[in-house]
């Protein structure tokens, strides 16, 4: 037996439209997070600007070991042992080249991560290493890292595949169903990775050669602050992902391999405007947010959930002025010092920012710094000028304007959020509709032992109310039962039970028809807990 409350009704219209856009590429960057980190690291320390460089002043002596795993020469030296003997044969005064990790990592394993799991988004494993050959291709045939190839093959590839398996669905003869699944997509790739390599490929790089062109336009033109006229009010309705993570960040990583460094990862990430429009709320707000504004300010510069001033900015929607002017402030001081980021900084925390500027040197994480800093006064300046001249009206109307902004954050990003229900709970906004249930009790039959909380990203809010469930487990002394996070679009089926969020349960039902569902307000407080708990310790005949 299944029980749920109705899932609310999605808003139509572009903005969702966008949203869900922008949550498909951020879906496909974000679980590869950890390996562009990787590779920035690598970056900033061996190539020959970084720190153990050959043109460092610290690194001389490191040089040679650094020239082996960053790259560096003239004439090619493959691995460990063919830069060594070449070291022993170089006395010559030749400089020697040694294939390091630096080129190939950000030439084929950054891009085939990407295209892997945007295959795995739309069609599972089988899409994902469709869409992998396939993007070799793409690779092959060009001469720059294929990011945007990799957004835009992969998913293409693997939508192929799925329309491929449905032709002879329920058509093959038994016994013969793995040898035509593996020659069907062994020959789909294969086909897909040529046209990659004499067609989509060439299509792409004029496609990346004009996105470059306008960004380098912009700078030339000194216009690249602009920008953030369309940034900020975009992250704040939730539409930033598709220019982050579709344009910024594959541009940002070819800028970054050519130059060892990009002021494209700190136009949306820089945690300054965020900063100062909650400080500015908190010397001249009134109410529940500036009670909150100094947690949120923590929460939001080292933490690196901008969204948590999201609220601030619609319960004013004024002082998106304040961001705009502080963004391109920011932006401003890294086009004319010349910041910039190693690789994206995600979350967007002072502490992420700082591990991704100080590889090009202290002159660049002190422009960085700067811009951070600039950014945030600016914005706190023009807010506090918008804030001090409402502040009056403000006190004499205040209601449960704030809770209202919450709510309509919560709206914009189509979801509620572990972010918001923090927020809500330090300000005491909308505390009563937080703490009320979905609806019916939970009841099933069937035997729970694989709990999957489920969202869009599988990761964020998800993860935190798996938690709070594993120890409500623990506490209740209930053993054998499976909490864990993913996607919606990677339920497969095995869950026993999937937790969501109201706005995003049909979605999971489609994904996982035969789990029990269950939707909660938000995943941080849920009365729903309790409920599962007392269900599956009585399935267990546990005692209280």
């Amino acid at each position: 037996m299944t029980t749920t409350s109705p899932a609310a009704t999605k808003a139509g219209g572009l903005r969702t439209g966008v949203q869900r856009f922008g949550t498909f590429l951020s879906g496909m960057i974000m679980p590869n997070i950890a390996a562009f980190i990787a590779w920035g690291f690598i970056t900033m320390l061996f190539i020959p600007k970084g720190f153990f460089g050959s043109e460092s002043p610290f690194g001389w002596h490191w040089a040679g070991v650094a020239e082996t795993i960053g790259g560096g020469g003239d004439s090619a030296v493959v691995g460990w042992q063919g830069a060594m003997t070449a070291v022993a044969e170089g006395a010559d005064g030749n400089i020697l080249a040694y294939v390091g990790l630096v080129g190939p990592m950000v030439t084929y394993l950054l891009p085939l991560l990407i295209a892997n799991t945007a295959g795995r988004m739309v069609y599972g494993e089988r899409g994902g290493v469709v869409a992998t050959i396939a993007t070799m291709g793409v690779i092959v045939g060009t001469n720059i890292p294929m990011f945007l190839g990799a957004m835009i093959m992969g998913p293409l590839a693997a939508y192929v595949t799925k329309q491929m398996d449905r032709i002879w669905d329920g058509k093959i003869r038994p016994g013969f169903e793995m040898l035509v699944n593996n020659f069907s997509a062994g020959i789909l790739g294969m086909l897909l990775a040529i046209f990659g390599f004499f067609a989509f490929g060439p299509v792409m790089l004029g496609i990346s050669a004009v996105l470059g062109g306008a960004v380098d336009w912009l700078v030339a033109l000194n216009l690249l602050p602009l920008v953030s006229i369309i940034v900020e009010p975009a992250k704040v309705l939730f539409l930033n992902n598709a220019i982050n993570h579709g344009v910024f960040t594959p541009l940002g990583i070819e800028q970054a391999a050519e130059t060892g460094k990009s002021i494209l990862f700190l136009i949306e990430a820089n945690p300054g405007p965020g900063l100062g429009l909650l400080l500015a709320f908190s010397f001249f707000g009134v109410g529940a947010a500036k009670a909150s504004a100094p947690g949120a300010a923590i929460i939001q510069f080292f933490g690196g959930i901008h969204e948590i001033y999201f609220p601030y900015a619609l319960s004013k929607p004024t002082t998106i002025l304040a961001l705009i002017a502080g963004g391109a402030a920011g932006v401003t001081t890294n086009m004319v010092l010349g910041g910039g980021l190693v690789f994206p900084a995600a979350p967007g925390s002072i502490i992420a920012v700082t591990a991704a500027a100080v590889g090009p040197g202290v002159g660049n994480l002190l422009v960085v710094y700067l811009s951070v800093v600039i950014a945030a006064v600016v914005t706190f300046l023009v807010a506090g000028v918008i804030l001090r001249a409402s502040r009056k009206r403000d006190l004499e109307a205040e209601g449960d304007s704030f809770g209202d902004a919450i709510a309509q954050t919560e709206a914009n990003k189509g979801k509620s959020s572990a972010a918001m229900d923090a927020l809500r709970a330090s300000s005491g906004a909308g505390a009563a509709g937080a703490a009320a249930g979905t609806g019916a009790g939970v009841a099933t039959d069937r035997r729970i032992e694989n709990i999957v909380f489920a969202c869009d990203a599988g990761m964020g809010s998800s993860a935190m109310g798996a938690s709070v469930l594993r120890n409500k487990f623990k506490k209740a002394g209930v053993e054998g039962v499976t909490v864990t996070n993913q996607a919606i679009a990677n339920l497969d089926g095995t869950a026993d039970l999937v937790i969501t969020q109201q706005q995003l349960t049909d979605r999971a039902k489609a994904q996982s028809p035969d789990s029990v569902h269950v939707s909660v307000d938000n995943f941080m407080n849920s009365p729903k807990y309790e409920e599962v708990v007392e269900m599956v310790r009585e399935q267990r005949g546990t005692d209280a």
